[in-house]
């Protein structure tokens, strides 16, 4: 019982609370939007995903971290179970406004690309922390870039364009991090301008081409445009204060689409305003911060490798979700890490949380 107390006292419990209370503001907003409808069914079942999401960190908190750095087949396993999810989808998920991303048992949608973004992570880390002194060959970009290939084109055909930016972000975070040459990188870059080239003229879908082009041109306020322009003026009606709980006139009257995943911050905008905004935003600035001290005070790649790609993920879902709502980014489905409805990222963000504090507690 003294080994339980003593862990739980090296718990980061700033990182702990930073992410229960992120969790909470989703939770209050959830149940805005779900006051709207008469329907709070939504809010019923994250409020079970945060509880099973934080017995899950506690349990991976006493798992050794140092398994996922010593156990290739283990780490292989796990992203071949990911691979096997993510084909399975073609088959057996039922197709909703055109993708097939998720999995329906009962009454609970399963997005396997959540645990992916997690269990990549670990693979990547894996990876770069035992060739770090090799990263000037070539070779190593390319496995690894296989590695992130797979799953990507796997996501990119449900179709689901915004998960496949943030696996590629992560690659390209790490690659960095671990000590890309300037000439390498530059050639990535060259090879990612052809694969958007081709990518537009053979592989994306038409209402995603429509979504990318209505940002660019936004001459159509009733049709492409529309959610983001309401997400704007659910955010500019907030003002310092907000509207108030409950009282939002976009989100409860059901102007702002959404307004439970990809617009949940403008739906928080607009009910308690720019000082919800910064509270909200102050507590992501804690959670980095608390994720990179452990990457700073890290003592092997690994654990300075997977905390600043668990990092690169927050960062990047952050700051496209916040630009798709603002309009400095196109619609791509991107949500808000922590706070927008969804069990499977709020589960695997809590287990790679748990993994950072079994890092602290074995520091």
């Amino acid at each position: 019982m003294g080994e339980i107390i003593a862990r739980f006292k090296k718990m980061d419990w700033v990182l702990i609370i930073s992410a229960i209370l992120l969790a909470v503001i989703g939770l209050v907003s959830l149940y805005s939007s779900s006051y709207g409808k008469g329907d709070f069914s939504s809010f019923e079942k994250q409020v079970v995903f945060l509880i099973i999401g934080l017995l899950l960190m506690v349990m991976m908190s006493f798992l050794d971290w140092r398994i996922f750095r010593e156990s290739p087949y283990l780490v292989l396993a796990l992203y071949c179970i990911c691979l096997v999810g993510l084909i399975g989808l073609f088959s057996f998920a039922p197709e909703i406004r055109g993708t097939r991303s998720w999995y329906r048992i009962g009454g609970v949608s399963i997005d396997p690309v959540e645990l992916v973004k997690i269990v990549l992570l670990i693979l990547l880390a894996k990876y770069f922390s035992m060739r770090h002194v090799e990263m000037y060959r070539i070779r190593h970009i390319i496995l690894s870039g296989l590695y992130v290939f797979i799953p990507s084109v796997l996501v990119f055909r449900q179709p689901n364009l915004g998960s496949v930016l943030i696996l590629i972000a992560l690659w390209v975070g790490i690659l960095i991090i671990s000590g890309i040459k300037l000439r390498h990188f530059l050639i990535l870059a060259l090879c990612f301008v052809l694969i958007f080239v081709l990518g537009w003229n053979f592989f994306l879908k038409d209402y995603q081409k429509e979504r990318i082009m209505s940002f660019l041109n936004p001459i159509d306020p009733l049709g492409m445009s529309w959610n983001q322009n309401q997400a704007k003026i659910a955010i500019g009606s907030g003002g310092f204060f907000g509207q108030g709980f409950l009282k939002g006139s976009q989100t409860q009257y059901g102007f702002l689409p959404e307004n439970q995943n990809d617009f949940i911050f403008s739906s928080i905008a607009e009910e308690f305003g720019l000082l919800g905004v910064f509270i909200l935003l102050l507590l992501f600035s804690l959670l980095i911060w608390r994720i990179m001290n452990i990457s700073f005070e890290a003592e092997n790649n690994f654990v300075r490798l997977f905390s600043s790609g668990l990092t690169i993920i927050l960062i990047s879902q952050i700051f496209i979700n916040i630009g798709m709502n603002i309009g400095i980014l196109p619609i791509i489905g991107i949500s808000l890490p922590l706070v927008s409805y969804g069990g499977s990222g709020l589960l695997a963000f809590f287990i790679g949380l748990g993994i950072l504090q079994n890092i602290k507690i074995q520091s």
